[in-house]
């Protein structure tokens, strides 16, 4: 998948990996911002009773 990924960008191998690290970049934040918290509530194991 990465060769796949690598083979389809434009330029040199610098500019190959700046737009990797931008596409990392990218889904990180849409992981953490949109799809996580969408999916927080969701989880059974979250909601957890302590006591009475």
């Amino acid at each position: 998948m990465y060769v796949w990924i690598w083979h389809h960008l434009p330029g040199n191998a610098w500019w190959k990996a700046l737009q990797s690290l931008v596409l990392v970049a990218a889904v990180s934040a849409l992981l953490l911002f949109v799809i996580f918290p969408w999916l927080e509530p969701r989880l059974w194991f979250t909601k957890v009773t302590v006591g009475d």
